[in-house]
């Protein structure tokens, strides 16, 4: 069949068994246990309530799942973050979805704003799984379509999915707070070398200084030795992270910054696991002020006057319009 030239009209119309382009549904949002409060706040900003669906439990603790209304055809995007208790609320999420894949739902888009298990994305050790990717692959034969992802341990894991991934990043959020403190003398720093490329954006994106900490790790959640390399003596430090587990790594930063002469110290970080006593730890370290996302549920025991929550939920909302209509998701990136 010849091809078109450049000025030829083109006959858009659907020909004899050819398949028209696909029309989205009917957008629908559902959510999970994980966070009701995160799944309001993105349908309150996307003006799209979210549909009704009852989560139970049997005798033995196995979960049940009755979604209240058709979902046929429709534009299915499933709210859950997989945070504490992470394996409760990925076998929930797995079970949604594999209700709305039997529901036919038109395309189910997994909205996981916090992705368990990210930091087993490679082998460190011999006869090691590789959880993250584990996870993508069931997640995918449970029946999602694409996934909504923020600010993934690494980058490496958007290739574990072998569906479209749109992996969006909080810098912007970050970068508009550090503008607001209008700190005079301030440069941001990477906890560990790995988090250089994250920290590095935020640094470009104000023109600042980059310095990061040299650390050392005998193994898993243990660090034997912090080194701060870059000029912080007098300087106000925004250290930048992508999440804050134990807060024994950030606790051991304070301090040698402190040594080091910083003014003053604050934490950016996207995901507040906070998990145990990492509050106390952290409210007890030389640190001025520590800043999340609400991509996590923040219990309130864990609440703290020096510690901030900025929303993602505008962020997520505009993703999943944006998908939704079939419309670019670069332009929400800095």
């Amino acid at each position: 069949m010849a091809q078109p030239r450049v000025g030829d009209r083109v006959d858009m119309r659907v020909q004899p068994g050819e398949s028209a382009p696909r029309q989205p549904g009917e957008l629908k949002l559902l959510a999970g246990d994980a966070h009701p409060q995160l799944a309001q706040r993105i349908a309150e900003a996307l003006g799209q309530p979210v549909s009704a669906m009852r989560i139970t439990r049997f005798a033995d603790g196995e979960y049940d799942v009755k979604i209240a209304q058709s979902v046929r055809g429709a534009d299915v995007f499933l709210i859950q973050p997989t945070c504490q208790p992470v394996s409760e609320n990925l076998i929930q999420l797995f079970i949604i979805l594999d209700a709305l894949r039997r529901a036919s739902a038109g395309r189910i888009t997994a909205v996981i704003p916090y992705y368990g298990y990210a930091r087993k994305e490679k082998k460190t050790q011999a006869r090691d799984p590789i959880s993250a990717k584990l996870m993508a692959d069931v997640i995918t034969l449970a029946g999602a379509n694409r996934v909504i992802a923020l600010d993934l341990h690494a980058d490496a894991i958007q290739g574990f999915f072998d569906i479209p991934v749109d992996h969006l990043t909080a810098e912007k959020l970050e970068v508009d707070y550090i503008k607001r403190l209008h700190l005079d003398n301030a440069v941001i720093m990477s906890p560990d070398i790995g988090g250089a490329k994250r920290a590095g954006a935020v640094a470009r994106l104000l023109d600042l200084e980059l310095a990061f900490v040299y650390k050392r790790r005998p193994k898993d959640d243990v660090v034997a030795e912090q080194r701060v390399v870059g000029d912080v003596e007098g300087r106000d430090v925004v250290v930048i992270d992508d999440l804050i587990s134990t807060g024994g790594t950030l606790v051991g930063v304070g301090h040698a910054l402190k040594r080091e002469g910083a003014r003053s110290i604050r934490v950016l970080a996207t995901h507040g696991v906070l998990a145990g006593n990492a509050v106390d730890k952290l409210m007890a370290a030389p640190i001025d002020e520590i800043v999340i996302t609400d991509s996590i549920p923040l219990a309130p025991d864990k609440q703290h006057p020096r510690l901030r929550v900025l929303s993602v939920a505008p962020l997520l909302a505009e993703a999943i319009r944006r998908v939704h209509e079939d419309r670019s998701i670069s332009e929400l990136f800095v």
